[in-house]
């Protein structure tokens, strides 16, 4: 039960990170190809990018702490990303086009502000 419970709480972090990722290669993408005939190609640059930079998030995903819900017996797991490691991550993907991997480590900061806003949004309802 709590494998599973692990489980669930690495792949809703993976869940997030994929969107996030994915509204930063767009926003490279919009810069990068307005009017470019060659979009397909950078559009599958920026594809592997999403699905490479997830798999190694998921490397780097801790989970910190777990709670059992006395009134239904769930029990909950607290993932943690570390965003220093996810920086070193980027770094050692070699798979990913220059470009993207430059955008996306310049851009981490603000991924990381945004995601917490989300978060405190989720929390709020």
């Amino acid at each position: 039960m709590r494998q599973t419970a692990d489980d669930r709480a690495r792949n809703e972090v993976a869940k997030i990170f994929q969107f996030y990722t994915a509204s930063l290669a767009k926003d490279y993408m919009a810069s990068t190809m307005a009017g470019d005939p060659n979009a397909t190609s950078e559009e599958q640059h920026v594809e592997q990018a999403i699905k490479t930079v997830t798999s190694m998030t998921l490397s780097g995903v801790e989970i910190v702490d777990h709670w059992d819900n006395p009134k239904t017996g769930e029990l909950f797991s607290l993932a943690r990303l570390d965003l220093a490691a996810f920086k070193n991550n980027l770094q050692r993907a070699r798979e990913l086009n220059g470009k993207v991997r430059d955008y996306i480590r310049q851009n981490a900061d603000r991924l990381h502000k945004e995601l917490e806003k989300e978060e405190d949004k989720m929390r709020e309802r």
